[in-house]
């Protein structure tokens, strides 16, 4: 029989960095708040140098995880009953301009990088040249048949630099609009992902994808736009799987001067993209050109796993999982720092994990069904480890019960809800409201479904695959937090998002874990019942996911 769980959970006692955890003796309650702040101080610390995926940062975070995975008591889980998953990527970085600009009806426009304009490539060559491509205008960009919508008409995109909206047609829709309430509202929908719209430029032949940006619409400012500073990762493709030559976001300002110096008025047709007749635009006398130097390698980029073993149905499979890249080394702030520690996204998320592996293994009872850990690498280049992980899995994804992901929690103290991002997809939702309820705590729908954060995490990719998933994550909205309300909870969410992928990112001694102890022990009570029992979580009717796996 499982235990009955008493007490609050944290994380396991920290250790400088690079040293071995010592073991876990006796029971692991009552544990406390202030071990999950040490674990993040360790991990964000400059002696992982930001922990950007191939870097020597990288090897320094995956020898000090297998050293944590290894105290715990865990099994290797990875190729060839090793602890780690060898995921191949290709890392590009772009060079300075020798030429960036666009041709209008009014003349040429220089382009600035950076600042009129963020670009990357993905494509494994020396140069990125470009000569007076034409320029489409084609909405939100959105091909779905089972919606009624088509933003492409048929038009012929090959050769051509698409520009894109950000999100989904519905997001600003009011009534009278067709969008309106066609994509589920404010409540972004995956095809008002970027990752959509470039992969959705590449199929249809485009040389370059541009989003345009909006704050609300994505659900960050223009420095999270730039963060990555010209690097690029993606998973090794063939052929006939290329991605786009340039990708990347133009500045609003930017897109209304070119819109305008094209004899365009922007924010008309941003209001005729919300029509199911909108018909993709081409700027008349446009020309993108762009000669751009660019440096490649192929690496080779790890995700760690280690594994309970289950007693009774060893085959069938939980997981958790969490991210344990950030961005590693980019140019100085003003206070002249240059590592951006990720302690928050996803420092914490990485504690959890490692958390609750320690509280299942210090369990006296072996689980039923096995337990896999899983520290994912390149989330933050386009959700890579996680999506290598679902197309080659190292365990069955059709017995794989449910994946619980952490990214992000907040720090700001206890909260008396819990925010429930994807609302509507499967029935972990009703294990999270039970087990929410036992600790006088509230499941409420996340407050800015607009970020689209379902399709943001590592969940994702295991969701595609007919996994039920559940994510964990403090970006959601203000909680209500159990000092100060939810305007407390607001203050931390405005301060999290100005260091959202910034050097400012890191550990401090005012940062309050005892929220996301509560939010990690939520999650150990679920997986705790799922590990226990022979129950498999449904996915919804309504969910577009349901037909990815037959009910269990």
């Amino acid at each position: 029989m499982k235990r009955t769980i008493i007490g609050l959970l944290a994380m396991t006692a920290a250790v400088p960095a690079m040293a071995v955890l010592p073991p876990v003796i006796g029971d692991p309650w009552p544990v406390e708040a202030s071990n999950l702040s040490k674990t993040v101080k360790t991990i964000s610390s400059d002696v992982f140098e930001g922990r950007a995926p191939g870097s020597q940062g990288e090897k320094k975070t995956i020898d000090w995880l297998i050293q944590q995975y290894q105290s715990l008591g865990l099994e290797p889980a990875g190729d060839n009953g090793g602890w780690t998953q060898a995921v191949p990527l290709v890392h590009t970085r772009l060079g300075k301009p020798e030429h960036l600009e666009i041709a209008t009806r009014q003349g040429v426009m220089p382009l600035e990088l950076d600042k009129d304009i963020y670009l990357t490539s993905l494509r494994p060559v020396d140069k990125i040249i470009l000569n007076n491509a034409p320029v489409v205008f084609v909405g939100y960009g959105v091909s779905a048949p089972e919606r009624g919508w088509d933003d492409f008409k048929n038009v012929d995109l090959k050769g051509k630099i698409a520009v894109f909206l950000i999100n989904d047609p519905d997001f600003a829709a009011v009534s009278g609009d067709d969008a309106f309430g066609k994509f589920g509202g404010r409540a972004m929908t995956y095809y008002g992902r970027w990752t959509y719209k470039f992969e959705e430029a590449a199929r249809r032949g485009a040389v370059a994808a541009l989003i345009v940006h909006d704050t609300q619409g994505a659900g960050y400012g223009w420095n999270t736009v730039t963060a990555p500073a010209g690097e690029g990762y993606d998973i090794i493709r063939g052929e006939t799987d290329k991605p786009v030559a340039l990708q990347g976001w133009l500045s609003q300002s930017a897109a209304e001067t070119i819109f305008a110096k094209s004899g365009l008025n922007f924010e008309n047709l941003k209001k005729q993209a919300r029509q199911k007749s909108f018909r993709p635009v081409t700027l008349k006398n446009s020309g993108f050109s762009a000669s751009l130097p660019l440096t490649y390698q192929n690496i080779t980029s790890y995700n760690v796993l280690g594994r309970i073993k289950g007693a009774k149905r060893p085959d069938e499979t939980i997981m958790f999982g969490a991210h344990w890249d950030a961005y590693g080394i980019g140019a100085p702030d003003s206070e002249g720092r240059t590592i951006r520690p990720g302690a928050i996204d996803d420092g914490v998320g990485v504690a959890a994990v490692l958390e609750l592996a320690r509280l299942f293994k210090s369990d006296q009872h072996q689980p039923d069904r096995s337990l896999l850990f899983a520290s994912w690498t390149a989330e933050e280049r386009g959700i890579l480890g996680s999506s290598y992980y679902a197309e080659h899995p190292l365990y069955p994804l059709d017995k794989t019960v449910a994946n619980f992901t952490i990214d992000v929690l907040q720090t700001a103290g206890r909260s008396n809800d819990v925010l429930l991002i994807g609302a509507g997809q499967n029935t972990l939702e009703n294990d999270l409201a039970k087990v929410a309820k036992g600790e006088d705590r509230v499941v409420k729908p996340e407050l800015l479904p607009e970020r689209g954060l379902f399709f943001r995490a590592d969940h994702l990719p295991f969701a595609r695959k007919g996994v039920p998933v559940l994510l964990m994550m403090g970006m959601a909205g203000a909680y209500d937090l159990q000092d100060g309300g939810e305007a407390a909870g607001e203050k931390w969410l405005s301060g999290y998002m100005k260091c959202y992928h910034q050097t400012c990112d890191r550990w401090t001694e005012n940062a309050n874990f005892q929220g996301a102890a509560q939010d990690v022990k939520l999650l150990y009570l679920m997986g705790e019942d799922l590990a226990f029992s022979g129950r498999w979580p449904q996915w919804l009717p309504n969910s577009e996911f349901k037909t990815k796996r037959a009910p269990k």
